[in-house]
């Protein structure tokens, strides 16, 4: 495979793992999360991961066979070389994009556990107290209604 051939499937393999994190950004910021879907899309993201792998080490294993430096210098020169150096930066561009996006799902996943284990501490503690006397009605001072007032 050519180079240009080779960084368009690259290319075409990072829209849509873009296209899979545009979705589950859109399905983290949903009041109520589909967990079925999001973890559908997390399976799509390997899936699509590991192929954008595969082909980065094709074409790293490629160009030093043909000489080039296994660095970002050679990266260019190579594609110079193969007159696509637009679709290098193309490529280049969609990657960083793809990355930046990741990482914003991931503080937003983050920051959605966090909120859970507040809620789930909050429950613990309100489970641990014990609510109701043994006459049924509810302890404390604020839940006893005064029908004397």
């Amino acid at each position: 495979m050519t180079l240009p051939r080779h960084l368009a499937s690259q290319r075409q393999q990072l829209e849509e793992l873009l296209a899979l994190l545009h979705e589950e950004r859109q399905l983290l910021a949903e009041g109520q999360v589909d967990g079925e879907r999001l973890s559908q899309v997390a399976e799509e993201k390997n899936t699509r991961l590991a192929q954008i792998e595969k082909l980065e080490q094709q074409r790293r294993r490629g160009l030093t066979q043909l000489g080039y430096s296994d660095d970002r210098d050679g990266d260019e020169r190579a594609a110079a070389d193969a007159d696509c150096a637009a679709l290098w930066r193309a490529l280049r561009d969609s990657a960083g994009r793809a990355a930046d996006l990741n990482r914003g799902n991931g503080t937003m996943i983050g920051l959605r556990l966090q909120h859970n284990q507040r809620l789930l501490n909050a429950l613990r503690d309100a489970a641990g107290k014990n609510l109701y006397g043994p006459d049924g009605q509810a302890n404390g001072r604020s839940a006893r209604v005064n029908s004397r007032a």
